[in-house]
């Protein structure tokens, strides 16, 4: 059993996939990236900072926190505030390859684990009467870089290099492995 800082639907589904029992205690920090501040060490640096949160407040369970973000040219693309938002973002990954970044931290008695998992995402082109359709179905919103993967953004994607369930919001293979250093159970497949 483990606390997930998160009330992210798609993070609590792909914990239930590899069998790990959770409750969900969401934390709520500051999300704006440091100036000049990397994807990756952006998204370990709230990883770590929701786990802190909800650890130091209930300490009873291993806590796992995650934090997810698209990174393309230099550039941190966070959740769409607008139609307009969206479109910008969108044409920015249309016809690319960018990088999304999933942190995950794990705190328990044990030493912490905080690790990055990155997928190289390549788009096919968009056309701008896409990108206004596809921020209408409502899919974009609260989205990291103005899509779902495992949606309707899903036909965007021409190709993935790394974890697709890195860029659904939580790094499976990572996950677990981090998880078990922590005395979590997850599904194993075969004995012990």
């Amino acid at each position: 059993m483990l606390r997930l800082a998160s009330a992210s639907p798609r993070r609590r589904q792909l914990l239930d996939l590899i069998g790990v029992a959770h409750v969900v205690t969401p934390a709520d920090i500051d999300e704006t990236p440091h100036p000049g501040e990397a994807g990756s060490d952006y998204v370990m640096r709230l990883a770590r900072e929701k786990a802190r949160v909800v650890r130091e407040r209930l300490p009873d369970l291993p806590v796992l926190a995650a934090d997810t973000t698209v990174h393309v040219d230099g550039v941190i693309l966070e959740k769409p505030q607008s139609e307009t938002d969206c479109v910008r973002m969108l044409g920015l990954l249309s016809g690319r390859t960018h990088q999304v970044h999933t942190g995950l931290c794990v705190l328990s008695a044990a030493a912490p684990t905080v690790t990055c998992a990155t997928t190289q995402v390549t788009f096919r082109r968009l056309s701008p009467d896409e990108m206004r359709a596809y921020w209408a179905s409502g899919e974009p919103q609260g989205k990291a870089g103005a899509y779902a993967i495992q949606g309707l953004g899903a036909v965007f994607v021409q190709n993935i290099v790394g974890s697709y369930t890195g860029v659904m919001g939580l790094p499976l293979f990572e996950t677990a492995a981090a998880l078990r250093a922590h005395g979590v159970a997850v599904w194993h497949g075969g004995s012990k």
